[in-house]
């Protein structure tokens, strides 16, 4: 990188980089909730370093989303909305991101982890020359210094790491989709509203067509009911169990990290820290001890129902409702029971 494109790290004055911003992701079906979900760890933290929290919105007819951020926390929203935004390009939104960040100097930015925020923030911080973190699951901050402190899981998640960027602005962060709760939306609140014209640049690659593709499983970080299976379960079989309890509960089948590991079921339905957060209304953990990690990811869950044979194991203590036994035993006699009381009721129903 040359000096003439990133003059602005020979002698960093943190004084000239002031706020918070949010990127609000717009997908076809409107705003992606794992955006407005950062609100919550951004208007805390820009409360706690007396400073404004900015929404950043960029694509093709957006306005009718502008004051959707507003409502849920931010004090403005600064838009850029152009045709060539209709698409998505992560060099498109990365260098037009790159460009209002240079004329406003954010000192945080935030992202939500998603496909298009893991490919699209590293682009801004590879041409800004600042530091990110990926996929954080917390915040903090040092006051006196204005130092975000970004805390994530490493590899193993056996420990939290707490990094900092303390020589560069802005501190760049991807945040874990389901982690925090979506802020309380408040139609009464007002802002501002900044509309930015900017270049947009012509992407390197063209869209040339779109096929849907269709998912036949809800993911898990959206299922209201999740049954989900760990090494307790003792080989893959254990899963025809799990799916056969969750197609009559109208519910999706999930695993550990251990039943990741072991090959039993896809990265992609793993719930943890190294996995994903859900806050589904129902979670049955099945043959699955409790370890922290994997506490983390069903922290925001309503009602936690526990089976295990080992009557000591942690996630007795972190469940509604708990059943000493084995799962070969219990899920096939609630299976029956859940088919008795539906019968019974339809026939009185007749």
């Amino acid at each position: 990188m040359s000096e003439e494109r990133c003059p602005e790290w020979e002698s960093l004055d943190k004084n000239e980089w002031r706020g918070i911003w949010v990127f609000i992701e717009i997908l076809d079906e409107g705003i992606n909730t794992a955006s407005l979900q950062l609100l919550t760890p951004a208007r805390g933290l820009a409360d706690k370093l007396n400073t404004e929290l900015v929404a950043v919105i960029l694509g093709d007819d957006v306005k009718k989303y502008l004051m959707e951020p507003i409502y849920y926390g931010a004090d403005k929203v600064i838009y850029v909305e152009d045709k060539k935004l209709r698409a998505y390009y992560p060099d498109v939104y990365g260098e037009v991101l790159v460009t209002l960040i240079r004329k406003y100097k954010p000192e945080i930015f935030f992202a939500a982890a998603t496909l298009r925020g893991r490919e699209m923030v590293p682009y801004v911080a590879n041409t800004l020359r600042t530091g990110i973190t990926a996929d954080c699951t917390d915040f903090s901050a040092d006051v006196q210094n204005r130092d975000l402190i970004m805390i994530r899981p490493p590899f193993g998640a056996t420990l939290l790491a707490h990094i900092r960027v303390p020589n560069r602005r802005p501190q760049l962060a991807t945040v874990r989709p389901n982690v925090f709760r979506l802020p309380k939306r408040d139609e009464g609140r007002r802002g501002e509203i900044i509309e930015e014209k900017v270049r947009v640049p012509e992407s390197k690659i063209k869209l040339i067509s779109r096929q849907e593709v269709k998912v036949e499983e809800t993911p898990i970080e959206k299922a209201d009911i999740i049954v989900s299976g760990g090494r307790g379960l003792g080989s893959a079989d254990g899963f025809k169990l799990l799916s056969e309890l969750a197609n009559l509960i109208g519910g999706v089948v999930a695993g550990s990290r251990k039943a990741v590991d072991a090959g039993w079921i896809s990265h992609d339905r793993q719930v943890g820290q190294t996995g994903k957060s859900i806050k589904s209304m129902l979670y049955f953990a099945v043959g699955i001890s409790g370890a922290a990690q994997h506490l983390f990811g069903i922290r925001e869950a309503k009602i936690v129902v526990a089976i295990n044979v080992d009557p000591e194991a942690p996630i007795f203590e972190n469940a509604d409702y708990g059943i000493v036994g084995d799962y070969r035993q219990v899920i096939p006699a609630l299976i029956d029971e859940i088919k008795s009381r539906r019968v019974t009721k339809g026939s009185k129903n007749q």
